[in-house]
């Protein structure tokens, strides 16, 4: 079996998405865009089961993927979807001392994430979630 093309260009792939989401976020390193970006998935995934977190796992492209998943404790009790304004408190409390997140990341990183994704896919992953995981990257009205 031949490399997967993902595989093959994920260096590539994840340098474009970095630089999208640098520019989205108005973050000046991609040191600050990484944190955001790694806040942003955390707290998504503090909220799925394990089944859940692995099939969204899945709709992202490998470097992303392994992000999400890294430092990932399965044992970890699964936390509530709450407010906006709550999830966006967490993702900048993540790594508080170095992390630059805007007040709006997760919607700023969704929009880009669905510039890098099969969008398909993703949505069909969505789709099989709960609800308020649609709503966590806005999709709930698209």
């Amino acid at each position: 079996m031949p490399m997967p093309q993902e595989y093959f260009a994920a260096s590539r792939d994840f340098d474009a998405f970095m630089a999208d989401a640098k520019a989205a976020l108005g973050h000046g390193s991609h040191h600050q865009t990484y944190t955001t970006v790694q806040a942003v998935l955390t707290v998504f995934r503090r909220r799925l089961s394990v089944g859940d977190a692995l099939r969204f796992a899945d709709a992202l492209p490998p470097v992303l993927r392994a992000i999400f998943v890294s430092d990932w404790d399965a044992e970890q009790a699964k936390r509530p979807f709450g407010p906006r304004e709550a999830m966006e408190a967490e993702v900048r409390a993540f790594r508080e001392h170095h992390n630059f997140a805007p007040s709006d990341a997760i919607s700023t990183v969704g929009e880009v994430l669905r510039k890098h994704v099969d969008i398909r896919d993703f949505e069909r992953v969505l789709a099989t979630l709960p609800d308020e995981a649609r709503a966590y990257w806005n999709l709930e009205g698209e």
